[in-house]
Formats: C-alpha cells, structure tokens, sequence
C-alpha cells in the first residue's frame, strides 16, 4: 500500500516537471528550443489626440480656428481639410520648413497668434464658411485631430405692435430672419402664448407670438422680451399702437387730399380760360384805316407857285 502511495507521488512529481518544461521550451515549429526574451526599453507610439466640438460666429464677424496649444517650432505640419455646407471642400496646409498650400482660394488663411501658435483665420464669416473643419497637426511627439462643427449666428429683425382680430385686441411680437430661432416671451401675466415658427430659406427662422388681450389689459406696461445667442442680453419691445385702422385712414386722408387738390387746379384752368373767351368777344374786332389817294405833296415853295398860278389866270380872265 505504501509502495502504491510512492509511486503515485512519483508520476505527479514527473508530470509536474514536464509541464513546467514545456513553458519555457519553444515549439517544434519554430525550429529552436530557446525562447525570445522581450525587450522592455521598447519606446510606446506616439500618442494621438481627437477632439469633437463645436463652434459658433456672429454674421460679420472674425473667426479663428484653433488646432492645436503647441507652437510653430513644436509642429512639423497642419493639414485643414475644410467640407463646406454649399458643396465646397478644399485644403490648407503649412509645414514647418515654409511649404504652404491653399486649395480655398478664398480669404481663408493660415497665420501664427502672438505666442506663435498657428490659427485658421476666416474674416467677415458669413453663411458660406458653415460647415465642417477638420485639422491635422503632427508635432514632436504626437499627433492631434481636431473636427469642429462651425455654425453661424444671424440676428434677428425685431418688431412688436398692436392689433385688432375678431373685435380683439391682440399684441403680436416677432424676431425675423434669425438663425438659430429666437425665443419670445412676455411680460403679460399669466399663460404664455406659443411661440410660432418658421423656416425660411438658407436656414433662417422667423419666431412670432400673438398674445390676445382681454379689456382692461393696460397696454403701456405691456411688453415682450426677445432672447438671441447673438445678444448677451434680451431684447425689449413695447407694442406699437393698432396699425391697421390709423394706416387705411391715412391713406383715404391722402387719397382726398389728392383729388381735391386735382379738383382745384383743374377749375382754375377751366375758369382761366373761360375768362380768356370772354374777354375776346367783348373787344370789337379792330378796324384797319381806310387808304386814300393822297397826292404827292411837294415841297412848301413849289405848294406857293401853284396858288399863284390860280390867282394869275383869274385875273386873266376879267382883264
């Protein structure tokens, strides 16, 4: 029994070294039995950095895109690959040795800020430089990628007034032409009105809200107030007074005051005239003077002779 006991302790202790062999023995396949040591001084890769985000400009403004906090003698390259919202895609590249390339050929440019950290400059953003920017710096030691979602901000036009619907009066407050949408809210307690919302062309967005007053509502107190990301603070707006009536009065004032004017001028020009024709058929007609046959008279001596000459034949006669 205790010979049986040894012997199974034998084979475990001989199965035991075997296995532990066999670890630190290469495979057949591999045409050696010694094993590969691992270096451990091997340097990790460079590390590589993607970043998300967003941004956003006010329409008219300065923007710059930043891809990276190292500095012009830590990067070797930057490569912006730009993909426009209108369909346009195009690249800018600089590398530290002084190629640049720029496929824009736009006001687009690569400048360095004042700690000699290179930007993407886009001057008087407007709505075709939305879309999507993705930037490539490779420096010593590392690689960075950015993409950055650039939208715009576009301020809304702001009006507020008063009028009448169904023989109420009702308050109305509008932002048009704004991107984003603004938000309207007003100073009138109680339940807020909807906001009502429209998208117009090239991502624009006109908000509009309609309060209906009840009577004795004191409309000078009332107002709304319009929010915007293009403003840090809300917009205030007191309702103008009802445009309809006064404005269809003005133009009826306008159009009588035109035909009398009309009126006016017109008998003066029939009177004139009238007057005109009057007074030609009271003037006689002018009478041209009669011609007569008047003898050619002759000079004051000759006119002498002649009467002598009578007075001579007379006494011609009774002599």
């Amino acid at each position: 029994m205790e010979m049986r006991v040894m012997m199974w302790i034998y084979a475990l202790f001989i199965l035991l070294t075997a296995e532990a062999w066999g670890t630190d023995t290469a495979s057949p396949l591999s045409g050696t039995n010694q094993s590969t040591p691992v270096n451990s001084t091997t340097s990790p890769p460079p590390p590589k950095v993607y970043v998300v985000r967003n941004a956003t400009f006010n329409l008219g403004s300065d923007a710059n895109l930043t891809c990276s906090d190292k500095t012009w003698n830590e990067t070797m390259y930057v490569i912006w690959k730009i993909s426009l919202k209108n369909s346009k895609e195009c690249r800018m590249s600089f590398s530290n040795d002084g190629q640049s390339e720029d496929l824009c050929n736009d006001s687009k440019s690569l400048r360095n800020s004042s700690k000699a950290r290179p930007y993407l400059h886009i001057p008087n953003f407007s709505n075709n430089d939305v879309g999507i920017y993705r930037c490539e710096s490779v420096f010593k030691g590392g690689t960075e990628n950015y993409e950055i979602n650039v939208a715009i901000t576009v301020r809304p036009t702001i009006s507020a007034w008063l009028e009448r619907e169904n023989n109420k009066m009702v308050a109305v407050c509008t932002a048009e032409r704004g991107k984003p949408a603004a938000n309207i809210s007003w100073s009138h307690t109680g339940n807020s009105p909807p906001v009502e919302t429209l998208s117009e062309s090239h991502g624009f967005f006109t908000a509009e809200s309609r309060l209906e007053l009840t009577e004795g509502v004191d409309v000078k107190n009332l107002s709304c107030a319009v929010s915007h990301p293009y403003w840090t603070e809300e917009q205030i707006l007191v309702p103008e007074p009802p445009k309809g009536l006064p404005t269809l009065w003005l133009y009826i004032f306008t159009g009588v005051a035109v035909v009398v004017l009309l009126t006016v001028i017109l008998l003066f020009a029939l009177n004139k005239i009238k007057w005109r024709r009057c007074q030609q058929s009271n003037t006689p007609p002018s009478k041209s003077a009669p011609t007569e046959n008047v003898e050619e008279v002759e000079p004051y001596a000759s006119y002498v002779q002649r009467v002598n000459s009578i007075y001579n034949s007379s006494a011609d006669l009774f002599t």
